[in-house]
C-alpha cells in the first residue's frame, strides 16, 4: 500500500525497507519545543546589507572545503567539496573542489584576451566585453576531477565521503558555445584537435577533439549565476561537460586548432593511467558511470533505531543516469531507490531510499546505470580489468560500514 509522506509524519510511523517505526514524541523531546518562545523573539535582528555579500550562518562553520592530505606544496594541491553537507545537486561557489597546478592568479578582466588561432579561416582575439556580447547558454553539469577516489585503488582507509569522493561538485554553468566561436573564425578542412591553455603560471595545456568542441564544449564566465570565482578560472574557462575536469582548462587565454593532438606534459606523463601490462591508457576523456551514499555518513548518521533516508548522488559523463540501486548488506540484494527531478545529462542526479534502522550493523552501498547500458562495477572486477596502478577513473561501488552505534566506516579499509 502506498503512503504519503504526510501520512507517515499524521501517523507517527514511517513505512521502509525493515517494516514501520514509530517518531520521537513531541513530550520526548529536549530543548525548545514550538510552544516556547525563544530568545530570538525578544529583539531585533541584524539589519539588511551585513553583510553585503550574504555568507552562511555561523552554526555553518564547518561546511568547508579541505585538504585530503598534505602535497609538497599548496599550489599544486587540491580541496575536497563537503558532499555530506550538501542537499539536492548544486555545489555553493564557496564550496567546489579546487585543483590547481601553480596556484591561482590574479586576472584583471579588461586586460585579460582571448586568442583563437591555428587552422582557422580568421583568427581572433577577443576581450570579455567580446565575449559577453555573443548569445549565452546556461546548463547544469558536474565538474569532476579524474583523480576522484584515486585513493581507493589501494584501500584508503579514508572514512569521509569527503575524502573519497570530495573532487566533484555540481554547478549551473553560463557561457558561450564554443562551437559559436569556431563558427566565427571559421575551421580549416584538416581541423582535428584544439590545444586549450590556461594563464596560470604551470601553463596548463589539453589537446581537446573537435567533435568535443563543435559538440557541447563552453567558454563560461559564469557559475552559479555570479561571475566565475577566481579558483574556479576567473574571468573566463573551458568547460567540457562530463570529460575529466582537468580538461575544462581554467584562465583560458588561448585556443588553437591543430590536425593531431600535441602531446602536453598534461596528457603524457600525466593524466594517463598505467595498465596491469605496463603500457599507459591515454585520452580516457570521460568519466564513467559512478554513485556514492552520502547520507549516512562519518560526520551524521543513525543516532537511534527508527526511520531514515538513505540518500547520495550518481552521475555519469556519457549520459543521464537511468537507475540507482541500494544494498544495505553488503551487496547482497539490492533495493531502487528514487531519483529526484530534475534528471540531466551529464549531471548529479539525487537518489533516496527510505529505511527503518532497527540498530543492526549494515554495509550500505549503491550503484548506479546510464543510458548508454553502463552499470557502475564492483571494486573487484574494476582492479580484475585495470589492475591496481592506474591513479584516475576509479568508479567503483563504494561500501560504508554502519556499526550498532551508528558509526560509519570504510568497507574497503
Amino acid at each position: 500500500m502506498s503512503v504519503s509522506r504526510r501520512q507517515i509524519l499524521a501517523s507517527g510511523a514511517a513505512l521502509a525497507i525493515g517494516g514501520l517505526s514509530s517518531t520521537t514524541s513531541v513530550e520526548a523531546q529536549a530543548g525548545n519545543v514550538p510552544l516556547d518562545v525563544p530568545g530570538s523573539m525578544h529583539e531585533q535582528g541584524r539589519p539588511v546589507l551585513s553583510p553585503a555579500y550574504g555568507l552562511p550562518s555561523k552554526f555553518e562553520k564547518d561546511v568547508v572545503r579541505r585538504i585530503r592530505e598534505p602535497r609538497a606544496t599548496d599550489t599544486e594541491a587540491f580541496s575536497v567539496t563537503p558532499l555530506q553537507n550538501l542537499h539536492g545537486i548544486i555545489t555553493p561557489n564557496g564550496l567546489v573542489f579546487e585543483r590547481h597546478h601553480a596556484g591561482v592568479p590574479e586576472i584583471a578582466p579588461d586586460q585579460h584576451r582571448l586568442l583563437i588561432h591555428g587552422l582557422v579561416e580568421r583568427p581572433l582575439i577577443l576581450t570579455m566585453d567580446d565575449l559577453l556580447r555573443f548569445p549565452a547558454v546556461t546548463r547544469i553539469h558536474f565538474l569532476e576531477c579524474s583523480g576522484n577516489s584515486s585513493t581507493e585503488w589501494k584501500k584508503s582507509g579514508y572514512h569521509s565521503v569527503q575524502r573519497t569522493h570530495g573532487l566533484l561538485s555540481c554547478c549551473e554553468w553560463t557561457g558561450v558555445p564554443l562551437s559559436t566561436i569556431l563558427g566565427e573564425v571559421g575551421l580549416k578542412p584538416d581541423a582535428k584537435w584544439v590545444l586549450a591553455e590556461g594563464a596560470d603560471a604551470a601553463a596548463m595545456t589539453r589537446s581537446v577533439p573537435i567533435e568535443k568542441a563543435l559538440d557541447d564544449a563552453l567558454i563560461v564566465y559564469a557559475q552559479n549565476g555570479e561571475m566565475l570565482r577566481p579558483e574556479q578560472g576567473y574571468p573566463v574557462r573551458l568547460f567540457l561537460p562530463g570529460f575529466e575536469g582537468n580538461m575544462s582548462v581554467k584562465w583560458l587565454r588561448r585556443l588553437k586548432v591543430g590536425d593531431r593532438p600535441w602531446h602536453t606534459r598534461e596528457e603524457t606523463s600525466r593524466y594517463t593511467n598505467l595498465l596491469a601490462n605496463g603500457k599507459a591508457y591515454q585520452f580516457a576523456f570521460e568519466m564513467d558511470v559512478k554513485s556514492v551514499v552520502t547520507f549516512p555518513n562519518a560526520d551524521r548518521s543513525f543516532k537511534a533505531p527508527g526511520f531514515y533516508e538513505i540518500s547520495g548522488i550518481a552521475w555519469s559523463g556519457r549520459g543521464h543516469v537511468t537507475r540507482v540501486d541500494v544494498s544495505v548488506d553488503g551487496g547482497a540484494t539490492w533495493h531502487r531507490a528514487s531519483l529526484q527531478e530534475p534528471v540531466l545529462d551529464k549531471c548529479l542526479t539525487r537518489f533516496r531510499l527510505p529505511f527503518n534502522w532497527q540498530g543492526q550493523p549494515l554495509e550500505i552501498q549503491s550503484r548506479a546505470y546510464d543510458d548508454k547500458g553502463w552499470m557502475q562495477p564492483t571494486r573487484s572486477s574494476l582492479i580484475a580489468a585495470r589492475g591496481i596502478n592506474p591513479r584516475y577513473h576509479f568508479n567503483a561501488i563504494q561500501g560504508w560500514k554502519v556499526a550498532v552505534d551508528g558509526g560509519l566506516t570504510n568497507a574497503s579499509a
